[in-house]
Protein backbone atom coordinates (compact mmCIF):
# COMPACT_ATOMS: atom_id res chain seq x y z
CA UNK A 1 0.00 0.00 0.00
CA UNK A 2 2.62 2.91 0.81
CA UNK A 3 4.69 1.66 -2.14
CA UNK A 4 1.85 1.87 -4.49
CA UNK A 5 1.32 5.47 -2.86
CA UNK A 6 5.10 6.25 -2.98
CA UNK A 7 4.52 5.41 -7.11
CA UNK A 8 1.50 7.06 -7.14
CA UNK A 9 3.20 10.43 -6.14
CA UNK A 10 5.78 9.85 -8.44
CA UNK A 11 3.19 9.39 -11.69
CA UNK A 12 1.72 12.88 -10.14
CA UNK A 13 4.95 14.76 -9.87
CA UNK A 14 5.85 13.59 -13.14
CA UNK A 15 3.15 14.26 -14.74
CA UNK A 16 2.98 17.89 -13.23
CA UNK A 17 6.39 18.11 -14.36
CA UNK A 18 5.78 16.70 -17.89
CA UNK A 19 2.83 19.13 -18.38
CA UNK A 20 4.97 22.49 -17.34
CA UNK A 21 8.27 21.69 -18.87
CA UNK A 22 6.15 21.53 -22.29
CA UNK A 23 4.57 24.78 -21.87
CA UNK A 24 8.30 26.08 -21.29
CA UNK A 25 9.94 24.33 -23.66
CA UNK A 26 12.08 22.21 -21.52
CA UNK A 27 10.49 19.18 -21.88
CA UNK A 28 13.51 16.48 -21.19
CA UNK A 29 14.61 14.71 -18.22
CA UNK A 30 10.83 14.56 -16.61
CA UNK A 31 12.14 11.42 -15.26
CA UNK A 32 15.41 13.28 -13.10
CA UNK A 33 13.49 16.08 -12.16
CA UNK A 34 10.70 14.04 -10.43
CA UNK A 35 13.37 12.45 -8.82
CA UNK A 36 14.48 15.39 -7.21
CA UNK A 37 11.88 16.99 -6.39
CA UNK A 38 10.65 13.51 -4.71
CA UNK A 39 14.21 13.66 -2.53
CA UNK A 40 13.65 17.19 -2.01
CA UNK A 41 10.36 16.53 0.25
CA UNK A 42 11.91 13.82 1.75
CA UNK A 43 14.94 15.63 3.06
CA UNK A 44 12.33 18.22 4.06
CA UNK A 45 10.88 15.67 6.35
CA UNK A 46 14.51 14.50 7.52
CA UNK A 47 15.05 18.64 8.17
CA UNK A 48 12.32 19.33 9.84
CA UNK A 49 12.47 16.07 12.42
CA UNK A 50 15.61 17.19 13.35
CA UNK A 51 14.49 20.35 13.87
CA UNK A 52 11.90 19.26 16.27
CA UNK A 53 14.28 16.93 17.83
CA UNK A 54 16.47 20.57 18.60
CA UNK A 55 13.33 22.20 20.17
CA UNK A 56 12.32 19.06 22.23
CA UNK A 57 16.00 18.79 23.57
CA UNK A 58 17.24 22.41 23.88
CA UNK A 59 20.14 21.68 21.39
CA UNK A 60 21.89 24.07 18.92
CA UNK A 61 24.00 21.98 17.89
CA UNK A 62 22.13 20.36 15.00
CA UNK A 63 20.70 16.84 15.20
CA UNK A 64 23.43 15.51 12.13
CA UNK A 65 26.39 16.92 11.28
CA UNK A 66 27.30 18.01 7.80
CA UNK A 67 28.92 14.34 7.33
CA UNK A 68 25.80 12.88 8.04
CA UNK A 69 23.61 15.07 5.63
CA UNK A 70 25.54 13.92 2.68
CA UNK A 71 25.50 10.30 3.76
CA UNK A 72 21.58 10.60 3.88
CA UNK A 73 21.24 12.49 0.71
CA UNK A 74 23.45 10.01 -1.11
CA UNK A 75 21.35 7.11 0.92
CA UNK A 76 18.13 8.77 -0.64
CA UNK A 77 19.58 9.30 -3.84
CA UNK A 78 20.54 5.50 -4.13
CA UNK A 79 17.09 4.33 -3.25
CA UNK A 80 15.60 6.79 -5.57
CA UNK A 81 17.99 5.23 -8.07
CA UNK A 82 17.09 1.38 -7.04
CA UNK A 83 13.09 2.22 -6.85
CA UNK A 84 12.70 4.19 -10.24
CA UNK A 85 15.96 4.47 -12.17
CA UNK A 86 17.46 1.43 -12.60
CA UNK A 87 15.88 -0.80 -14.66
CA UNK A 88 13.86 2.07 -16.01
CA UNK A 89 10.92 1.03 -13.97
CA UNK A 90 9.57 4.47 -13.87
CA UNK A 91 7.95 3.61 -17.19
CA UNK A 92 6.06 1.23 -16.12
CA UNK A 93 5.02 3.34 -12.99
CA UNK A 94 3.69 6.20 -15.50
CA UNK A 95 1.95 3.55 -17.88
CA UNK A 96 0.35 1.69 -15.05
CA UNK A 97 -1.16 4.97 -13.72
CA UNK A 98 -2.41 6.30 -17.23
CA UNK A 99 -4.47 3.44 -17.30
CA UNK A 100 -6.58 5.06 -14.13
CA UNK A 101 -10.00 6.86 -14.91
CA UNK A 102 -10.11 10.46 -14.86
CA UNK A 103 -12.14 10.89 -11.85
CA UNK A 104 -9.77 8.45 -9.91
CA UNK A 105 -6.60 10.70 -11.37
CA UNK A 106 -8.46 14.22 -9.92
CA UNK A 107 -8.87 12.76 -6.51
CA UNK A 108 -5.55 11.45 -6.62
CA UNK A 109 -4.23 14.88 -7.44
CA UNK A 110 -5.92 16.63 -4.66
CA UNK A 111 -4.23 14.26 -2.17
CA UNK A 112 -0.78 14.49 -4.04
CA UNK A 113 -1.04 18.43 -3.64
CA UNK A 114 -2.35 18.14 0.07
CA UNK A 115 0.45 15.78 0.89
CA UNK A 116 2.96 17.97 -0.88
CA UNK A 117 1.45 21.25 1.05
CA UNK A 118 1.58 19.77 4.29
CA UNK A 119 4.59 19.03 4.00
CA UNK A 120 6.06 22.23 2.99
CA UNK A 121 3.90 23.71 5.67
CA UNK A 122 5.77 21.29 8.16
CA UNK A 123 9.22 22.76 6.94
CA UNK A 124 8.38 25.98 7.46
CA UNK A 125 6.76 25.58 10.68
CA UNK A 126 9.75 23.67 11.78
CA UNK A 127 11.91 26.50 11.72
CA UNK A 128 9.29 28.60 12.96
CA UNK A 129 9.20 26.73 15.85
CA UNK A 130 12.83 26.74 16.09
CA UNK A 131 13.84 29.90 15.85
CA UNK A 132 10.96 30.62 18.35
CA UNK A 133 12.66 28.35 20.88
Amino acid sequence: MIKKAYYYLFYKIYKSIEYTSKEFGGEFMSDFKTSLVLITLEIFIIFSFANYYNILFHSDSGIFPNSIWVIIILILTMIDYFIFHSKKQWKNIINNFDKLTENENNSGSWIVFGIIALVLINFAFSFYLYYQS
